[in-house]
């Protein structure tokens, strides 16, 4: 490690102990009221013997703006996965101290989430799972719930797009963030809870929170209600989101129009996206012969 290096890397040891002591006065870690949401979810829906164990697949540095740390002060046990190696550094430097804690360096994908969750004994049933990895976790959910039964879900989507509209980017190995282009929308959300026998919660901004049907009777929101009151009708939407103000005009237009707007939006990236106005059309498009991304296998 070089003096730069290592500069960097002790800044950033810096930066973590600086965020967990800010967050711990605020009493939140979560960038929103995720914590608070899943906390009441947690106390009102899970059953006392689920086990008590949180995975978060795209960890970051394990605090900042973290919807699982607060679970681990709790006692909980926890398996944190991060792709970065620097963040993931931080992770490990963050679950010291947690006995029950455990971290993975890995890029998650469909073909592999499933042995790393056995690999570590996550339990089928596990508590919760918190998944942000800011591309193929549209992919990697249907993975894991075609295995596995968590009590609780918090995913992040691609809040952008509002339903009717489905959207999905393709599944790239070593898919890169780009401008308003990752993740899945809400209504591609909820053809997988449909698929799984999950359903909506709620939508916390680009959060969503899910539950097994069995689990959340009398709990769940309809897609449109979920979006309007968790995203599109909050006071301080622009402000918190500001660049999300050049896809504003999506909230306007009819469905075929939004299509037409996206494919627009995206036109650097054709083909590498499913998009749809309707679930039958969407679903018809989605299949494992058509899932990859054309900079993909």
């Amino acid at each position: 490690m070089n003096l730069k290096e290592a500069a960097q890397h002790y800044g950033s040891i810096v930066e973590l102990e600086l965020q967990r002591f800010k967050y711990s006065l605020r009493g939140r870690f979560s960038h929103a009221d995720e914590q608070q949401i899943l906390a009441d979810y947690i106390a009102a829906l899970l059953p006392a013997d689920q086990p008590r164990t949180v995975v978060d697949i795209g960890a970051g540095n394990g605090v900042r703006w973290s919807n699982s740390y607060a679970l681990l002060r709790a006692g909980w046990r926890a398996l944190g996965v991060e792709a970065d190696p620097r963040k993931y550094a931080l992770l490990r430097r963050a679950y010291r101290g947690f006995p029950g804690a455990r971290s993975s360096l890995a890029r998650v994908g469909p073909e592999n989430v499933e042995a790393l969750l056995r690999d570590f004994a996550i339990e089928k049933d596990f508590g919760v799972l918190c998944l942000d990895i800011d591309g193929n976790d549209y992919w990697v959910l249907d993975a894991i719930l075609s295995s596995f039964r968590p009590g609780l879900v918090v995913t992040e989507i691609n809040e952008n797009i509002p339903p009717p509209l489905r959207f999905a980017v393709k599944f790239d190995p070593d898919f890169r963030l780009r401008y308003h282009f990752y993740g899945y929308s809400i209504a591609a959300l909820q053809d997988l809870c449909d698929k799984h026998d999950y359903g909506i919660l709620r939508l916390e901004y680009n959060n969503a929170f899910l539950a097994p049907r069995a689990l959340g009777r009398g709990h769940f929101r309809e897609l449109e209600a979920a979006y309007r009151e968790g995203y599109l009708e909050r006071s301080d939407r622009k402000q918190r989101f500001a660049s999300n103000l050049d896809m504003e005009l999506l909230h306007s237009l009819s469905p075929e129009q939004g299509i037409q707007f996206l494919r627009d939006f995206y036109d650097g990236d054709a083909g590498n996206y499913f998009l749809a106005a309707d679930q039958e059309s969407f679903l018809d498009e989605v299949s494992p012969e058509s899932c990859y991304a054309k900079t993909g296998p």
